[in-house]
This record gives C-alpha cells, structure tokens and sequence, in this order.
C-alpha cells in the first residue's frame, strides 16, 4: 500500500512536469517568427504568474506560515519573505547579465533579429530559472500531498497542469526565438519541467525529516515574489516592444482571466 502510494505520486508529478513539454510544443503551432504572437504569448505568461502569485501562491504561503506559528506573524514572516524572493532574483540577475555581456545596450535595435537574440535567451533563461525554482517546491507539494491522499494531489496536479502549459510558453518562445530551433526549445522548456519530479525526489529525501509548514510557507512567499519579479522585469517590457503596446496589456488580462478560472476549476484545496 505505502509503495504504491509513493508510486503513484511521484507518476502523477512526473506527469505534471512532462505537460512542460506539452505547451512548448503547442506553442511551436504558431508558425514563423509572428511578433505579434510573441508580444501577446509572453504578456499572457506574464500575466498568469503575477495572478497565481498574489491569488494563489503568496496567500497560501502567509496561511501556512500562520498556521505553524500561530502568532499572528505570519504575515509579516510571509511579507519578508516575498521580498526577500524579488531582492534574491533582482541579484541573480543582475548577475546574469553582467556575465552575458551588454544585452540591454541593443535593446533600441530589438527589431534587428541577430542583436536581439542574446536578450531573448536571457529572457528565456530567466523565465526558466525563475519557474524551475517554482517547480522544484511544486512537486514536492503534489508528491507529499498524494503520499496523504492521493485524490487531493489529482486536483492539484490539474492546477498545475493548467498553469504550466503556459508558463512553458514563456520559456520556449523566447529560446526558439533565439535559437531558431525548437528542438533546443523543447528540450530546455523540458528540463524545466522535470524539476517538478526531482523537487518531489529531493525534497523528499531532504526534507521529510523536518519539513514544517514555516519553511514551506516561507518557500512559498520567496517563489511568489521571484515570479512577480520575472514578469515585470522581463516578460511585460519585451513584449511591450512590439508594436501596439496595449497588444501586451491585453495579453496579460487575458492571462489573468484564464488562471483566474482554473483557479476556480481546480482550485488548491487547502
């Protein structure tokens, strides 16, 4: 019976991380180099994270923060952490890109493709550690969760199905767009992907010994503000560099509206 449990669930993760690849092949449908899919594909990307963010994942951290320190600091605990999560990632990549050399100096000349292409690996790049980081967490959640009970993980799971399809997007657009080839594209979005297995792995080895709800609401927070961060900082600008800027307003409205209702669908049961 434990065995099984233990299978099912790391199944059921491994799931989870693989439809990483599923939406970057989807987004491979779209044929040739359609800046304005870009602009819109990015901003939707955008726009999820910020929603799950602030609605979903930071909430759930401060709730989980509290419910171990029962003190009325969970706020406060879950607060610093998000911003500890924004000033974390502002390093890293300022770090990024000093190491990648002077990419924001073509950023006025975005349209002439071989310029542009070291910022939209970046930008890939970035999308991809900030939700390799968020999946590493994600599927130790899904993974304790089945070892609980495994028809609370399914719900979950589907949550994060649905919110990983775009969110893959916003990795393997960018990567193709530099690359121009989506094998590198798929392959990559993909091991973004299998970090929600090995989170599951890992975390689990680690962690199962004294993995309390203040850590893991802590790491929670941390992840919201890392997401937060990757958009406003990456996503939003460059897709706000093609064309009619409100094409990326939009786009990350429609993001919204779409994490918002499968939120509602699947929403996390806590």
């Amino acid at each position: 019976m434990e065995l099984s449990d233990v299978v099912l669930s790391f199944f059921l993760t491994l799931v989870v991380g693989l439809s990483m690849g599923m939406g970057s092949l989807l987004s491979f449908v779209v044929k040739g180099r359609n800046k304005r899919f870009l602009a819109l594909s990015l901003s939707f990307s955008a726009g999820i994270m910020i929603y799950v963010s602030f609605m979903e994942i930071l909430p759930e951290g401060i709730e989980t923060i509290e419910r171990h320190l029962q003190n009325g600091k969970g706020e406060t605990i879950g607060l610093i952490s998000f911003f500890g999560g924004i000033i974390l990632i502002a390093i890293i990549e300022k770090l990024i890109h000093s190491i990648g050399g002077d990419v924001h100096v073509h950023e006025n000349e975005i349209l002439d493709d071989h310029k542009h292409n070291g910022h939209m690996a970046n930008l890939g790049i970035m999308s991809g550690v900030a939700i390799a980081i968020h999946n590493l967490p994600e599927g130790l959640a899904i993974f304790t969760a089945g070892l609980k009970d495994i028809t609370v993980a399914i719900p979950i799971a589907a949550a994060v199905i649905m919110h990983n399809i775009p969110l893959s997007i916003a990795i393997s657009v960018p990567i193709f767009y530099a690359t121009n080839s989506r094998r590198k594209a798929f392959l990559f979005t993909l091991v973004v992907g299998l970090c929600q297995p090995l989170g599951a792995v890992i975390g689990y080895l680690l962690f199962s010994q004294f993995f309390n709800d203040l850590l893991f609401g802590i790491l929670f927070a941390i992840i919201s503000g890392i997401m937060i961060f990757v958009a406003l900082d990456e996503l939003l600008p460059t897709s706000q560099k093609y064309e009619d800027h409100h094409i990326s307003v939009y786009g990350a409205i429609v993001g919204m509206i779409v994490m918002a209702i499968s939120l509602a669908i699947f929403g996390h049961h806590h």
